[in-house]
């Protein structure tokens, strides 16, 4: 069975749902489910997704590729189409924009130290008075506790 080429079972009167083993038969070339009662999502393989429409015709409740898609699918959104779509996840896209952001704000900054040496003056010393007055407040507080 798993071997079989060909199978035909159009207008018998089946209904209920395609299998799903029917979507192993990985050597089906040719199938024919039309004008029966069939209904249901048709199963998610190659080979069922790549027979012509035609095959499924007169099967009022079937739906999935290659027919219109079922009604849980056209509600939300496939998250699937979009990924394929672009060339980068979401997060990828993030982790490139703090690169770039990091790159530029850093160079930015060094650059500007480098290109001017009054900024770097003024920013050292700025930075030296904060260091002093969080080591004054720093001594402060600790003989405060020291006392009490």
């Amino acid at each position: 069975m798993e071997m079989l080429e060909c199978l035909d079972l159009s207008k018998n009167q089946l209904s209920g749902k395609i299998p799903a083993s029917l979507a192993q038969l990985q050597y089906l070339a040719v199938l024919d489910l039309s004008n029966n009662s069939l209904s249901g999502k048709i199963p998610t393989s190659t080979q069922l997704q790549s027979i012509n429409a035609t095959a499924y015709a007169e099967n009022k409740g079937l739906c999935g590729l290659p027919l219109a898609l079922c009604p849980e699918h056209i509600l939300k959104p496939s998250t699937t189409n979009l990924e394929k779509d672009s060339n980068f996840s979401f997060m990828q896209e993030v982790g490139i924009s703090m690169g770039f952001g990091f790159i530029f704000g850093f160079w930015g900054v060094v650059g500007t130290f480098i290109l001017k040496k009054s900024w770097r003056i003024a920013f050292f010393n700025l930075f030296d008075a904060v260091g002093d007055w969080f080591y004054v407040r720093t001594a402060i507080f600790v003989s405060k506790l020291r006392r009490s």
